[in-house]
């Protein structure tokens, strides 16, 4: 099967080729490298001694996409292409609304010109928006508290449209938990721009002596020792859930929803400690304000996942924590 990746050169795309080409996989990378380096191709050439062809290009360009498509006898495509911070998306949410959706839309009808119905999709735990139960299921009600969560939300409305009005389609609509990690090698792994979004990134900057300390938001939420808790999932574990979501895809025409998390949450002071215990470096921390818009829990029940894919995270946090610093260690400037 020859898989186009949208957003292949990016954190989980680029984990994601990997394991696709030592599956088996043809894979063709189109990304805009606006968030990631065409260094990339060279390391997942490096780390599967197959070559990969990429493409420079924006998902919004239909063209560049039709033209991708034939040439390279397109089978299916996995969506990772977009942006994603959430603060940012607060901001300046017509970057997000256009980027997102409307790349969507030109990737969808560009498909359509070339007669593929297989497409697997990025999506995100933020589409249950504040959580009325935990573990989460994929029963719980849809919402969204900010434009980058109303992105992912709108789009998955899309595809479920698109598979009401054409049962031909194979749709697969994943929602990670909170990706963390690295390929084990230190080859690849998360090279955030700028200041840090989420706690796995900011934290290695802190035990590289890059920043001086870690904020910890808010210490009184109800959990065991007040910090919030979240779902963390190897990046690998996520990548291998893509794989799995292409075979299913491959005997089903259906669009189905499934979580990609590991069922259980750490808090934001067991990571600090997991980590400092892993890789003997010390993290100082301070404790500040909650943050608007936090919520006290959030992980995952991840089931339907084992159920319908055979999935199940098989990767801890120690093993999270140890292959991230190992990528910060060997790429202490990222891909540069």
């Amino acid at each position: 099967m020859r898989v186009l990746v949208t957003g292949g050169a990016g954190y989980i795309g680029s984990h994601t080729c990997v394991e696709l080409l030592n599956a088996g996989f043809n894979v063709t990378i189109f990304d805009n490298f606006m968030n990631s380096s065409p260094a990339v191709a060279e390391r997942i050439k490096l780390l599967t001694s197959q070559n990969v062809e990429v493409v420079n290009a924006d998902v919004r360009d239909r063209k560049a996409l039709i033209k991708t498509m034939r040439e390279n006898s397109i089978d299916a495509v996995i969506h990772f292409a977009g942006l994603k911070a959430v603060g940012e998306s607060v901001s300046n949410p017509l970057a997000y609304y256009d980027n997102n959706v409307v790349g969507l839309l030109t990737l969808l009808d560009a498909m359509k010109e070339c007669g593929l119905n297989t497409f697997v999709f990025s999506s995100s735990a933020t589409v249950y928006g504040a959580p009325n139960y935990l573990p989460l299921n994929e029963v719980h009600p849809l919402s969204a508290t900010n434009p980058y969560g109303r992105s992912k939300l709108m789009i998955e409305d899309i595809l479920r449209d698109l598979f009401v009005s054409d049962g031909t389609w194979r749709i697969a609509l994943l929602r990670y938990f909170n990706p963390v990690g690295a390929h084990f090698s230190g080859a690849i792994g998360e090279n955030p721009q700028g200041t840090p979004n989420n706690l796995m990134p900011f934290l290695m900057q802190v035990a590289a002596n890059k920043r001086e300390y870690l904020n910890v938001w808010g210490d009184d939420y109800d959990t065991l020792d007040g910090t919030g808790v979240r779902d963390y999932i190897h990046v690998v574990d996520l990548a291998l859930g893509h794989i799995k979501a292409l075979q299913r895809l491959s005997k089903n025409r259906e669009c189905l929803a499934v979580n990609l998390g590991t069922g259980k949450g750490y808090s934001v002071l067991e990571v600090i400690k997991t980590f400092e215990r892993v890789t003997n470096q010390s993290v100082p921390y301070r404790i500040c304000d909650r943050r608007p818009g936090d919520v006290a829990a959030c992980y995952a029940d991840s089931t339907r996942a084992y159920e319908l894919l055979g999935w199940k995270a098989e990767l801890g946090l120690d093993a999270m924590c140890a292959d991230a610093w190992r990528w910060q260690q060997l790429n202490p400037n990222g891909y540069e």
